[in-house]
């Protein structure tokens, strides 16, 4: 991304995730990210589309993400018949689900998938992040849940406290996250200290089981012995990222 002229991180994240919608502009962007604040999208969309177009943008990304994860697996694992295998389930289950409501999974969807099987297993994952992502912002929407509002209820479940000082929303004007937190309380979900109250940790548990049940249509194109012989092979990929800190 940066030898493309990205200049920041976050030029880099907005041009490579809002790649596969095209060029649209930066409210189209905010709508389907849901969970930045608002003028954060347009902070860097359409302007890195004047650095760099989509299609650039979207084949570094991949690029990018592929040789991370074969440098972090290394040779062996990367050109394994398990990592293989794990990329046809994981492919087949990623270009199973309905592609209704959900915008960024629909974006995804129309793009090629790799014939490489390090490109496709992360391609296909990524279909599935965005799937799922698509699904848990309906359960923000349903709960009436705002981008801002789920970064504080994420914050308290994590037990970050104060919640405010969470890094996804800590850099946001004092009054801004003020209007939130207090709107959270006048609903009963925080109490005076910004924690948790009963009916709180409902709305948050109701909102992950429900983002749970739509995330699984993906899944039912594979039988019970494929999801098995898929968790089995993600099993060790999945320790090796998590022990390099999938840097």
């Amino acid at each position: 991304m940066a030898a493309l002229g990205h200049r920041t991180y976050w030029d880099g994240y907005f041009a490579g995730r809002a790649a596969p919608l095209g060029r649209v502009p930066a409210e189209v962007v905010h709508a389907a990210f849901y969970s930045f604040a608002e003028g954060e999208a347009a902070r860097h969309i359409p302007g890195v589309w004047e650095t760099a177009s989509p299609e650039a943008s979207l084949a570094a990304r991949e690029r990018g993400s592929a040789a991370s994860l074969r440098r972090i697996l290394g040779d062996e694992p990367a050109g394994s018949p398990g990592l293989v295998r794990a990329a046809d389930l994981t492919t087949k289950a990623a270009t199973s689900a309905p592609t209704a409501g959900r915008v960024m999974y629909a974006g995804m969807r129309t793009l090629p998938v790799p014939g490489d099987p390090v490109a496709r297993l992360w391609h296909s994952a990524t279909m599935l992040r965005e799937h799922r992502g698509d699904g848990h912002i309906a359960a923000l929407l349903g709960a009436g849940i705002g981008g801002t509002e789920a970064h504080v209820l994420r914050a308290v479940d994590m037990g970050i406290h104060p919640p405010e000082s969470f890094g996804r929303i800590h850099h946001l004007p004092k009054a801004r996250l003020a209007a939130v937190m207090a709107g959270l309380r006048e609903r009963g979900l925080l109490d005076a200290d910004g924690r948790f109250t009963d009916a709180g940790r409902e709305t948050k548990e109701r909102i992950e089981a429900l983002t749970d049940e739509l995330a699984a249509p993906p899944y039912d194109a594979l039988s019970f012995a494929d999801l098995d012989e898929l968790i089995a092979e993600l099993e060790p990929i999945t320790a090796r990222l998590v022990a390099a800190g999938s840097r």
